[in-house]
């Protein structure tokens, strides 16, 4: 497959050679040349995924520490989750929010043990988050950012655990690792983590791999070598994603809409008091929002792209669609989109308005297919 010409703006990934030997169409994505798809092509690679295992490079994410004495207290302010209590290990998707109550970023929180706690954040969003989280820290905490280059890598689908456990974790207890849970692990003579965690609604795990390149390379081709694992690129991840109901920050998500209006008010702990935002906040947990997200599946033939106006069948404009895709699984076209509060219930009839035809729809569960992870523990 042909590939977009690098420009210097654009970053390389530690696995970049990898993808071009794979024949990967590499395209920029927030400031980095990563793999939209490779030879099989998107629609084989999302079902790969969900009848295997697939391989993602997620090297262009965001990785940080934050440490010291007062580091959940910080994490638990930045956040409307409480992170005071939660045990080493444990793993919880979160939000930064701003003093209007709106989405800086989502992200995943780690505490690593009392003082220190591991953050993966959108790459689109790194500069800002970090600018943020470093203005806003108080007290004994320091920031450190993984330097550039860092490998990420996730294994995602029903035979991730079988494949990392054959190839590289024969004495690893990583089988009984629970979902949205972390442990460390010698790897190649290097200390690395591993998370039960992913992006695709499938059981699988993220390596966080703080090594040379020529090893995190050997790592990744020892993994797709195998019979059952393919390379996936950002297409698949994207269409997963959608099947799953998972926002996609800047799309589904941003800094003027609350975590109550994007339906994961569960991030919210009760308890936890003084984080930024916090007015906003309990005021629509309060009273309810007057918009929300919720999923959208196209009732006829077409395809639904976002910022697409969703109406009443009356004509009403209640909403606007701000992601869309052909779901694999299911065969349809389907959404996710913010909606009058009225509407924000499944079944709901709704019309899509796409270059000015009035598609027939429904509204839905922001997630198509059920999720095949793992129960979290406590």
């Amino acid at each position: 497959m042909t590939n977009t010409p690098t420009t210097p703006d654009t970053r390389k990934t530690p696995f970049y050679c990898c993808h071009v030997e794979e024949g990967a169409k590499m395209v920029p994505f927030a400031g980095y040349m990563m793999p939209i798809q490779y030879e099989d092509g998107i629609m084989r690679e999302h079902e790969w995924v969900r009848t295997r295992a697939g391989l993602f490079d997620v090297s262009h994410m965001g990785q940080c520490l934050l440490k010291g004495k007062d580091a959940a207290a910080n994490i638990s302010r930045l956040t409307p989750s409480s992170f005071r209590k939660t045990i080493d290990g444990r793993c919880r998707y979160t939000v930064l929010t701003n003093k209007d109550g709106g989405i800086i970023d989502d992200l995943i929180v780690t505490r690593i043990d009392e003082e220190t706690f591991y953050l993966v954040i959108n790459a689109a969003c790194r500069d800002k988050d970090i600018a943020w989280i470093k203005d806003n820290l108080e007290g004994d905490v320091t920031f450190e950012e993984y330097p550039e280059g860092s490998a990420l890598i996730a294994l995602q689908g029903p035979y991730a655990v079988e494949v990392l456990k054959e190839l590289l974790f024969h004495k690893t207890d990583i089988e009984n690792l629970t979902y949205m849970h972390a442990m460390p692990a010698r790897l190649i003579g290097e200390d690395i983590m591993i998370t039960r965690s992913g992006y695709t609604g499938e059981d699988g795990f993220e390596l966080s791999l703080p090594m040379a390149h020529d090893k995190v390379q050997q790592i990744w081709r020892t993994i797709v070598q195998h019979a059952d694992v393919k390379p996936i690129g950002l297409g698949a991840r994207d269409s997963l994603r959608l099947e799953m109901g998972f926002p996609l920050y800047g799309h589904d998500l941003d800094d003027k809409t609350s975590p109550v209006e994007a339906d994961i008010a569960w991030v919210i702990n009760k308890k936890n008091t003084g984080f930024f935002g916090e007015d906003r906040i309990r005021k629509e947990l309060e009273n309810g929002a007057q918009k929300k997200r919720i999923g959208i599946k196209l009732t006829e033939k077409g395809v639904a792209r976002e910022g697409s106006t969703l109406l009443s069948p009356d004509g009403k404009v209640i909403g606007t669609l701000t992601s869309g895709g052909f779901s694999p699984s299911t065969k349809q076209a389907i959404g996710q989109g913010y909606v009058d509060t009225d509407y924000a219930v499944p079944g709901k009839t709704v019309l899509v308005e796409v270059r000015n035809r009035r598609l027939r729809a429904a509204t839905h569960e922001l997630n198509f297919i059920n999720p095949r992870t793992l129960k979290p523990g406590a």
